[in-house]
């Protein structure tokens, strides 16, 4: 058993095609298919089913990758730490972020992070919570942006910045009449989720002290992205709670209304495995995403943390 045939399974798995797989493996076809063989013949098992279309680990086989996805990121972790020796702003880096909040920073710290890591190439992926989490566990990923505490012990937080939640009104609500938002007991039924957002969906419903099983379930919406949950919103249909950032550039269109201090917000932070260990590369990303922040978030509040990963609602929803 070789290091390079783990990858080849793990590749496998990850495509489900034996001829993408051998692409992203630098390797023929044949070559991989006979580098599969080889190793199941030696541990006298076998790791994926053929007959089935798309290509299907074996139930032992699963349990294999999943082992082996860990046995590479240990490995991986060496090597970083051989690149972090020599030098630590080289290299490929795998960032993900989570889909609330990368629409709207992206932009924004893009070239910031480029001018301070010229000599890195990043990868950015847009993924929900609980995708980010397992990538960064099976060593999928290397950073991930996103909402904390995630409560995981395979992994290490580094905060960043807190985000304010807002109060997103339709035309007609009396709450556009006030200053500052007063949650209403009619709001709790209105309010609008995002489909699978569990984590995100779990801090609304904590802001407003809701289970899930008491919003008006008359209409169900698939709703995906939070500009289709503003839409909704704006043509009357329900109530939402948003990320400061997503609303930035609407702040005096009328819809927007802040809640009184403490105000709630997310605590947004760089999450890494606990074998990460290219510590400048988080700092110089940290500053980057810090400098290109606006203004508004730079000050000092009353803040109210708003968590997920304890969420009885959450806790229902991943089971």
């Amino acid at each position: 058993m070789t290091i390079q045939q783990l990858r080849y399974i793990v590749t496998l798995d990850q495509e489900r095609h034996f001829a993408r797989a051998a692409e992203l493996c630098s390797v023929t076809q044949p070559g991989l298919t006979i580098q599969l063989k080889n190793l199941e013949e030696e541990i006298g098992i076998k790791i994926f089913d053929r007959s089935r279309v798309p290509l299907t680990p074996t139930a032992i086989g699963e349990e294999i990758i999943v082992k082996a996805r860990k046995v590479l990121r240990e490995i991986d972790s060496i090597q970083n730490l051989v690149v972090t020796k020599k030098n630590d702003l080289q290299g490929i880096l795998r960032i993900g972020i989570i889909r609330t909040l990368s629409p709207y920073l992206v932009p924004l710290f893009i070239r910031q992070l480029e001018q301070a890591l010229p000599k890195m190439k990043f990868v950015i992926k847009e993924a929900s919570t609980g995708e980010l989490i397992h990538h960064l566990e099976t060593g999928l990923m290397d950073v991930a942006l996103m909402a904390t505490p995630t409560g995981s012990t395979y992994l290490k937080e580094f905060p960043v910045f807190h985000e304010p939640f807002v109060a997103y009104l339709h035309p007609g609500h009396p709450g556009l009449k006030e200053k500052y938002y007063r949650l209403r007991e009619q709001d709790k039924f209105e309010l609008l989720l995002l489909q699978e957002e569990y984590c995100y969906n779990a801090q609304l419903l904590d802001i407003c002290d809701k289970n899930k099983k008491k919003i008006n379930d008359t209409f169900s919406y698939d709703i995906n992205s939070i500009e289709m949950l503003k839409n909704m919103v704006r043509a009357s249909i329900g109530f939402a709670i948003v990320p400061w950032l997503s609303v930035m550039s609407e702040l005096q269109d009328g819809y927007c209304r802040s809640f009184k201090e403490p105000i709630p917000v997310r605590e947004i932070s760089l999450v890494v495995s606990d074998s990460f260990s290219r510590k400048l590369v988080l700092e110089k990303i940290s500053e980057a995403i810090w400098e290109c922040l606006p203004d508004a978030l730079k000050t000092d509040k009353k803040y109210k943390r708003i968590k997920w990963n304890d969420s009885p609602y959450f806790l229902k929803m991943i089971q």
